[in-house]
């Protein structure tokens, strides 16, 4: 078990290398870079048309009519007088310490930047992911005990409706039922809390909490049911037919013993070993649609907004952060399939 890990661990290590130096060496090749982003603003700035392009320009237009000084200036404060090697160095010297550098436009730390997204990330990740599990599971369960029936097809087609709607039209939808959009103003369109949130009790803030995000919540959850919900019932269906349970009925135990105590154990490998990653994934995940949608100031939007400004910090330095978590998270999900099933061993070599 120990050499398995440790041969994880040293794998982990060329393929965080291999996608940091990837998206390095496609950023070299990206038009419209940070230093020309800031000279199409402060052309604009000075009242020269050509900015108004956008931030983003192929053809740099925005170099002409800046001195050279200034021009050699920006450059200096955003590292690019050095050559890419140059910056390719000291960037995984950075990493290698775990420091994700400056934001070029935010003026703070990358570190920071995240953190202080982490809360909307972390309330619309943590609630989606409960929520899906705490109903999936019974859900699924219940489908593949009453297999066949009414139940099972119309909670199939719930479900799968459920999924085949995008998140972002089911968000639209309920802003335009319960958002003031055409019928009832029942929740709030903007932010997690209130902005007298400091000013309320504790029963008053977690009940404004949890008005503030009844809609974008629902939004994100409702697409989620379905593949967890399926899974453990096709899980639990499989494990229904299998010898062991035939033999446990035999024996005389009741439905209600051999589901539990025989079934339930097996049924639940596939969701189990998924779960750390799932949890993880909770507190990082980002959706841009949803938070743009409800006014939200979170991952997504800090992810998309830092690709489109250029700001190659946060870009580098949050995939760093998220590569190397999502590699940690599946080796700890592969250490899962040996808690939940001994016969498992990584170890075992075959002759």
């Amino acid at each position: 078990m120990w050499s398995y890990i440790l041969k994880r661990l040293l794998i982990m290590i060329p393929t965080l290398l291999g996608v940091i130096t990837l998206t390095f060496a496609v950023i070299q090749f990206v038009p419209g870079g940070p230093v020309e982003q800031v000279m199409l603003e402060l052309k604009g700035r000075g009242g020269g048309g050509e900015a108004s392009g956008g931030g983003g320009g192929s053809d740099y237009r925005g170099r002409r009519g800046i001195d050279a000084q200034q021009l050699a200036q920006i450059k200096a404060l955003y590292g690019f007088d050095k050559t890419p090697m140059e910056r390719y160095w000291l960037m995984l010297k950075r990493f290698a310490r775990f420091d994700l550098g400056q934001s070029y436009f935010h003026h703070q730390s990358v570190w920071s930047l995240i953190v202080s997204k982490l809360p909307v990330s972390i309330s619309l990740g943590l609630w989606t992911f409960f929520l899906t599990y705490l109903i999936s599971v019974p859900l699924g369960i219940a489908k593949a005990v009453r297999n066949g029936s009414r139940f099972d097809t119309l909670t199939s087609l719930v479900v799968l409706v459920g999924y085949a709607i995008p998140g972002f039209v089911l968000g639209v939808l309920l802003l335009v039922l319960f958002g003031g959009g055409t019928f009832w103003q029942l929740f709030p369109l903007r932010e997690l809390v209130s902005d007298n949130w400091s000013d309320l009790s504790w029963p008053a803030k977690i009940t404004d909490y949890l008005w503030h995000i009844t809609l974008p919540v629902t939004a994100s959850v409702v697409g989620s049911f379905a593949v967890i919900t399926m899974l453990t019932k096709n899980a639990f269906l499989d494990e229904i037919r299998r010898q062991y349970v035939l033999t446990a009925r035999a024996k005389g135990l009741s439905e209600r013993k051999v589901l539990f105590k025989h079934v339930f154990r097996n049924a639940l490998i596939p969701l189990i070993t998924g779960f750390p990653a799932a949890f993880i994934g909770a507190f990082f995940a980002g959706s841009l649609l949803i938070e743009t949608l409800f006014s939200l100031d979170g991952l997504g939007r800090l992810s998309y907004e830092s690709v489109q400004r250029r700001d190659y910090p946060v870009v580098l330095g949050s995939l760093y952060l998220f590569t190397l978590i999502g590699l940690v998270t599946k080796l700890i999900s592969d250490l899962c399939y040996v808690l939940v099933d001994p016969r498992i061993q990584f170890d075992r070599v075959e002759h």
